[in-house]
């Protein structure tokens, strides 16, 4: 407790306080303690035990006891006032990415040009939200350990007390009964766990975004390509869930060993973003038409997964290391297909099949040209009408 504080202020007859004076008068009150309390943000507090029908005098065993209780009720509030501070940075931070979206729905209008400057931009205000995420997220993670001891303490505390004074006044049985004690003692700590658990899956998003953002990072560097991977679909996570009528989108990862591929992180994963968001177009476009259904068993689903008719939409991600010196990235879904005509100008500019308003014909070309011309590699699809759809990334594992 800071030094600042009034020490602890107790007698038998004599009180302080106009209010104390009024429980006398009002209640009979013989005997009052009372314990100050301060935060680290200044708020003070007065902690007050009474004594009725005679008086008394307060044991040192007493007072040192409710100054354990003062001093673990300080640090408990200052951890509320710091989970108060960090909300209010995780909401500034939705706030951004509200920004972010609509960023997106923007690029979405512009030409080939704007949009390629406007994905730099994206790539900067990705990065920028997820610092500003990671911050706030990191600070309630580390206190999260903190306020579980502090509050476990308080909990052995309390329970303490009840032990060595079993019978509480009437109106500690009351405040006991109000607030349900006994139910908060069990659940706090459940409480806790659970936002730990959320911290957690929060900054696993944030290390997701920056990994996809790659602004921290050279423009051209060795880098993991699973990684890559990996924080590409978690950004896309939530459009894999199954959903009311629909079954989830199976992730079939075939891995290959892989070195450090010298690269732009960035714009391969953006490459990446372009390729698995259409197949989940077309998965969803074939659940639409009733392809798959949700009735089935997990073991009926999986079963011949490699079946044209698979009965669960299934995008399959495979590497390999081909050569000495290329790599090799196959997608595959096994959605509707796509007839000759459409493949034939798949990569070029303004060309789309979506319906107006869901894609600029801007995706696919922006991809041509990022793995041809950026990289010097090649990008190839494969489609076969009610079967599904493959697209193929080779690159060399060294740009010159």
């Amino acid at each position: 407790m800071p030094n600042s504080l009034p020490s602890p202020q107790f007698s038998q007859f004599t009180l302080p306080f106009p209010e104390a004076r009024s429980l006398k008068d009002a209640f009979g009150v013989q005997s009052q303690l009372l314990m100050p309390t301060q935060t680290r943000s200044g708020r003070v507090g007065v902690i007050h035990c009474l004594k009725w029908q005679e008086t008394r005098s307060w044991s040192a065993e007493e007072i040192e006891l409710l100054q354990a209780v003062s001093s673990q009720l300080a640090v408990a509030l200052d951890q509320a006032e710091l989970y108060e501070q960090s909300c209010a940075a995780t909401e500034q931070a939705q706030a951004q990415a509200y920004e972010l979206e609509q960023a997106l729905q923007e690029i979405q209008k512009t030409p080939q040009l704007i949009q390629t400057e406007k994905m730099a931009s994206l790539g900067q205000l990705v990065a920028g939200v997820a610092h500003e995420i990671n911050n706030p997220v990191n600070f309630i993670h580390g206190n999260l350990l903190y306020a579980t001891q502090y509050l476990q303490d308080i909990l052995d505390l309390l329970d303490l007390y009840q032990r060595e004074y079993p019978i509480p006044t009437a109106p500690i049985q009351r405040k006991i009964e109000a607030i349900e004690l006994e139910f908060i003692a069990e659940d706090l700590p459940k409480l806790l766990n659970s936002m730990k658990i959320g911290a957690e899956r929060i900054r696993e998003i944030v290390r997701s975004l920056r990994t996809f953002s790659r602004l921290d990072e050279a423009e051209v560097k060795a880098v993991n390509i699973h990684e890559g991977i990996e924080s590409t679909l978690m950004i896309l996570q939530n459009r894999l869930k199954s959903k009311t009528g629909k079954p989830p989108i199976l992730i079939i990862k075939e891995y290959g060993f892989l070195p450090f591929v010298q690269c732009y992180a960035g714009q391969l994963n953006q490459v990446l973003m372009n390729i698995l968001t259409n197949a989940i177009d077309a998965l969803e476009e074939a659940m639409a038409d009733g392809r798959w259904g949700v009735g089935n068993s997990q073991a009926e689903q999986t079963e011949g997964i490699a079946a044209p008719y698979c009965r669960l939409p299934v995008i399959t991600i495979r590497t390999d290391l081909i050569q000495a010196n290329w790599i090799r990235i196959n997608i595959i879904d096994n959605g509707p297909g796509m007839p000759e005509e459409v493949q034939q100008r798949l990569f070029d500019p303004f060309f789309t099949t979506k319906p107006v308003g869901k894609g600029t014909g801007l995706g696919m070309s922006i991809s041509y040209q990022i793995i041809t011309e950026t990289h010097g590699g090649q990008l190839r699809c494969n489609s076969v009408m009610e079967q599904g759809t493959e697209f193929v990334i080779e690159i060399p594992v060294q740009q010159d």
